[in-house]
């Protein structure tokens, strides 16, 4: 519902201050979307993934942006390899620049730290506290209680299809998360 894919069917969702339901082209406009897959094409290179997405975005695709875009995500030294060659965080990283110069204010993150090493979880942790700077937002879908939690301002856990718990990060130290959660999760 979020991502505006679907419609409520009780109530009233907004999503950047507009109502899913009237403005959702407004605010698609607006939002970022990685899921499980990266939805990297194999067979091109890096940049060329990124001139694809940018291009059907509508946004300007000349080689600077794309290459600064990538140098974000710690890609430019493999700017020209194909993406095939690339490991499973490379993936999830190229998948994430095409939203560097997107102007999004929104990033829907579904498990974002998948596939990725300690140094690629360090790197993303920074990456979406920089995007939060302004007026941006992250809502992010993850079973990781590591560096995840760095990036959070209010923490939701989801047990049995309702809201369990919902708290600013501030008030949970690590150890009480994770007893909570396994106990929805349990309980689930």
């Amino acid at each position: 519902m979020v991502a505006t894919l679907i419609r409520p069917t009780t109530g009233v969702l907004s999503v950047l201050g507009q109502d899913v339901t009237r403005h959702s082209e407004l605010i698609r406009g607006q939002i970022g979307l990685v899921g499980h897959g990266t939805h990297v094409y194999e067979d091109l290179t890096a940049v060329e993934n990124l001139k694809v997405w940018t291009t059907l975005a509508g946004r300007r695709a000349d080689d600077r942006t794309l290459r600064a875009a990538l140098a974000a995500v710690d890609l430019e030294a493999v700017a020209d390899q194909r993406a095939r060659t690339f490991s499973a965080g490379m993936k999830r990283r190229l998948s994430l620049a095409r939203f560097v110069n997107a102007g999004l204010r929104l990033l829907l993150l579904d498990e974002p730290a998948g596939g990725l090493d300690q140094q690629g979880k360090k790197w993303l942790a920074e990456f979406l506290l920089a995007f939060k700077t302004g007026s941006n937002s992250v809502l992010m879908a993850s079973h990781d209680l590591g560096r995840s939690l760095d990036v959070a301002d209010r923490i939701v856990i989801l047990g049995r299809g309702t809201v369990a718990l919902d708290r600013p990060a501030a008030d949970l130290d690590r150890e009480r998360l994770r007893a909570l959660y396994e106990f929805h999760a349990e309980a689930a």
